[in-house]
């Protein structure tokens, strides 16, 4: 028990460092349209019978890896050929990315999640669609279809309560977007995540376990995030960028997380001294 208790308490202070690369899989899938002209990328809460469940939705360039935007698209969910939600009319997302849909899966069963593309770029293609079946209830569980490159993070998940939550999702597009452009970021990542789910899971159990840990959590994550946000403005198109804009976001972080608390005790230490 001491020993599980150490190492939450260490982890607690190295997780500003340590989560931006590391994510599990949870509830996602990514499929390519008919002919191959983009990745369709669906993610998802856990989905209760009668519910609404959120979506996220993401189009990706297969080239680029990155979020294609300006996307034209039809949706429909449907259950043994009856539509349960939509046809959503010919949509357009500036983004390419769709955040916040509901939909109610009334019962458990088979569902099929189909998307029709029809526009790229205010260019319309011809018609080119993708599906993915969702499995609702535990009698029809099926392994989720796992990729490597994909997920959500269990520590951030944890403590901001969903996958889709928007600090997630901002941990997420990072990697995606920028840390595995680069053969140094994805490098990196598969080393350290290694590392990384040696104590990640006792982490979220302990946040599930313990709401007073959780948001303490949840605050320590906030600098960080914010530290991050800093990269959204600046474009990384080389290895060595890659290198410096890294190891300069880890010393921002260590000065906040280390830095400034160690001087605040020295200040309070030579106040009391005198």
């Amino acid at each position: 028990m001491k020993n599980k208790n150490m190492k939450v308490l260490i982890a607690v202070f190295l997780i500003p460092l340590l989560i931006i690369p590391a994510f599990a899989q949870t509830n996602s899938q990514t499929l390519q349209t008919e002919k191959g002209t983009l990745d369709v990328k669906l993610s998802y809460d856990d989905i209760s019978p009668g519910d609404q469940t959120r979506l996220l939705i993401e189009f990706i360039n297969p080239v680029t890896k990155k979020i294609q935007e300006h996307i034209d698209y039809k949706l429909v969910v449907s259950k043994d050929d009856e539509p349960v939600f939509g046809p959503i009319p010919l949509t357009h997302t500036s983004e390419g990315v769709v955040k916040g849909l509901k939909v109610e899966f009334p019962e458990e069963g088979i569902y099929l999640i189909e998307f029709e593309i029809e526009g790229i770029l205010f260019q319309p293609i011809p018609a080119e669609k993708v599906s993915f079946d969702i499995s609702v209830g535990k009698a029809y569980a099926q392994p989720t279809p796992i990729n490597d490159n994909n997920g959500g993070c269990l520590i951030a998940t944890a403590a901001f309560g969903s996958e889709l939550s928007p600090q997630v999702q901002q941990l997420r597009e990072f990697r995606d977007n920028t840390v595995l452009t680069t053969q140094s970021g994805t490098a990196f990542m598969a080393t350290f995540n290694q590392f990384y789910y040696s104590f990640s899971p006792i982490i979220a159990d302990y946040e599930r376990e313990q709401p007073i840990f959780k948001e303490a959590v949840k605050i320590s994550l906030t600098p960080m995030l914010t530290s991050l946000s800093i990269l959204n403005h600046i474009n990384i198109d080389s290895e060595q960028e890659m290198v410096g804009y890294g190891v300069g976001i880890i010393l921002l972080n260590i000065g906040m997380y280390i830095g400034i608390p160690v001087f605040g005790i020295l200040k309070i230490y030579q106040f009391k001294r005198r």
